[in-house]
Parts: structure tokens; sequence; C-alpha cells
């Protein structure tokens, strides 16, 4: 793209990796150029003392102590499943051999 003030759509798409017809040139062309003029509105926005951040509320993993308790029986945990065989869930063979 030569200067600020205009933009080389040909080479945006052949960013993109899409073919535009002159319409779609035009068209995506006058669009692009009102995104980038929002932009330069938002670089002027003063900053300063805002943190950065990467959402908009503080994200915070969720985690309970990691301790050891008591599992299932073999029964209680085979009790809801399809098909069972020794107290093992049987499920579908899924690999040809």
């Amino acid at each position: 793209m030569s200067d600020k003030g205009s933009i080389d759509i040909d080479y945006v798409a052949n960013l993109a990796r899409i073919e535009l017809t002159d319409e779609e040139r035009e068209r995506f062309s006058s669009q692009l150029g009102g995104i980038l003029e929002y932009f330069d509105q938002l670089n002027q926005v003063d900053v300063s003392g805002v943190e950065p951040m990467a959402h908009a509320f503080q994200v915070e993993n969720v985690l309970r102590d990691d301790a050891a308790v008591e599992g299932f029986d073999p029964e209680t945990a085979v009790k809801h499943a399809a098909a069972k065989r020794n107290n093992m869930v049987q499920v579908p063979k899924v690999v040809e051999g």
C-alpha cells in the first residue's frame, strides 16, 4: 500500500487470496477506508493509565484443591452404561484390524 490516504485493494485481496470483480474492488475499497478512518479515531483516544487486557472482564480460572477422593466401585461406575462386560463399559469397535 502506498501512502496513508489510499488503499491498494488489489494488494489486500492478494493477501486474502481472493479474487474481486471491479464492483467489489470499488465497494470494498470504500468500506476498508471507512474502517481505517475509524481506527485513526481510536488511535486519538488517550489510554495512558489504562492497563492492557485481553478481555473486557477479569478472567480467572476457578480451580478446586487437587485432593484424592474415594472413587466409584466398579458396579456403580458401569451402572448406566449401554453395554458392559466384566465391570467395564463396552463400546463399538472403531479401528478396523
